[in-house]
């Protein structure tokens, strides 16, 4: 049978482990700079603790895991007859893989909240899964890098979280924008527009802007049962000006005894007036009123990063979600975190051919195969390389010199270095970088250096 990969999953070469390893590197070393120490949480959790966290369209992309065994035992047959989904569901499965690194890791706060010290911050970067449509910069399975506090309101929180965003971009190289925007504008919005009920679908919607387009979001709305009516009154979210400052004064003229969107108004202000004190441009953050991120566990500061010169969608993202840990029995644990997004953030890096050298693992010597004696010599000197913790390694086999040439250009080794009788003998050895094509004999003792 001819061998292939499941849709949406990917092998990685040397290369790119090595370039997607510098990714995560230059993360955690910022995550761990902001005070962010590491967790790491199970690839699968309980059914229960994901379901009814992500949002109708979020709980239909889980990935469940069949019970073991015969898992047709328990099923109802009038369920199986009618293939009613949503019930077989639960009788053929209780377990999932993890579809992010934030219910999870609410989950890990409410059964160790008596042990914690708060505020508690956490970094992890493992893979999560999703069962959507694969396409461009979106896969079934890929690394999320999350940073989360919890257990503090403060919306230093918030401010601190914009600068480790763009200190790490920096860092990277790549040229980022913050969109920002606030759940409580949003429930401010729904209010404004007489559509309080209608929430989620009205975020939901708002959501796909950037993939249908306004036409699509209204005509959206109106399938989700919206009124014309209060589409209309929202039409000026589709116009804004760049002046994040000055949107936000035209909304609280707007959201007068509104007292949801003018709370989240007011915080939006806060956030965007400390960073804009703190150094930040204000090209680099901007008040977006249509961002909504669809995940119902937002309550308040919503955060999207995007690449300002690729055409990628989002490459980070998060908020505050004060009431998260609550489904699990524990209450006034607020919560604010951010992701990372590597897949995406390795294709922005490699279309801008941002990776530097160091990026790549390479191989600094190999030794040519002479056998006999000189093979034994040179395994002693690749050991003291190894020592000094230069990579070095033998060619296998006594083959012709030409093959072990074509063996270093091809796996890109830098340097083909030959200890042969008149090296070992005159306490010398002889390399040839191959990048430059020069060769040199120098005395073993400048070898090692």
């Amino acid at each position: 049978m001819k061998p292939s990969l499941a849709k949406g999953t990917r092998d990685f070469t040397a290369l790119e482990v090595a370039r997607r390893r510098y990714i995560i590197n230059t993360l955690q070393k910022n995550f761990e700079l902001f005070g962010f120490q590491p967790l790491e949480t199970p690839s699968f959790e309980n059914l229960s603790t994901l379901t009814g966290k992500y949002g109708e369209e979020g709980d239909r992309l889980i990935f469940k895991i069949l019970n073991s065994g015969d898992y047709t035992s328990k099923v109802n047959q009038e369920d199986w007859e009618n293939k009613n989904h949503q019930k077989l569901t639960s009788q053929i499965s209780d377990k999932a893989l993890r579809y992010d690194l934030t219910v999870p890791f609410a989950r890990f706060v409410a059964m160790n909240h008596n042990q914690l010290t708060f505020p508690f911050k956490r970094y992890q970067i493992q893979p999560v899964w999703r069962a959507d449509r694969p396409q461009k910069g979106r896969f079934r399975e890929f690394y999320q890098c999350d940073a989360d506090v919890v257990g503090s309101e403060s919306l230093l929180q918030e401010v601190d979280l914009v600068q480790l965003y763009l200190k790490s971009f920096a860092e990277l190289g790549v040229s980022v924008t913050i969109h920002i925007n606030n759940r409580k504008i949003l429930s401010g919005l729904a209010e404004f527009a007489g559509i309080t009920d209608k929430l989620i679908d009205f975020t939901v919607a708002l959501d796909k802007l950037d993939k249908i387009g306004k036409d699509g979001v209204v005509k959206e709305l109106l399938e989700r049962g919206i009124a014309q009516e209060s589409i209309d009154k929202l039409d000026f979210l589709f116009n804004q000006s760049d002046d994040a400052l000055e949107n936000l004064l035209q909304l609280k003229e707007k959201f007068t005894g509104n007292e949801a969107g003018l709370k989240g108004v007011e915080e939006l202000e806060f956030v965007i007036t400390q960073s804009l004190n703190l150094g930040v441009d204000i090209q680099n953050l901007v008040f977006d009123i249509t961002l909504a991120r669809g995940l119902d566990y937002y309550t308040g500061a919503i955060f999207e990063v995007k690449a300002d010169e690729v055409q990628m969608g989002s490459i980070g993202g998060g908020g505050r979600y004060d009431n998260l840990t609550e489904v699990f029995g524990v209450k006034n644990i607020p919560g604010i975190g951010i992701s990372f997004g590597l897949d995406r953030i390795y294709l922005v890096m490699e279309e801008l051919g941002l990776f530097p050298e160091e990026a790549t693992s390479k191989v600094e010597f190999l030794f040519a195969n002479f056998g006999g004696n000189e093979t034994v010599e040179a395994l002693k000197l690749i050991r003291q390389l190894r020592e000094k913790g230069i990579s070095a390694e033998m060619y296998p086999e006594a083959a012709k010199i030409g093959k072990q040439f074509t063996y270093a250009e091809k796996k890109g080794i830098k340097n083909l270095v030959f200890l042969g009788e008149e090296e070992i003998k005159n306490v010398t050895v002889t390399y040839k970088d191959l990048e430059a094509g020069e060769q040199k004999t120098v005395s073993l003792e400048e070898f090692l250096g």
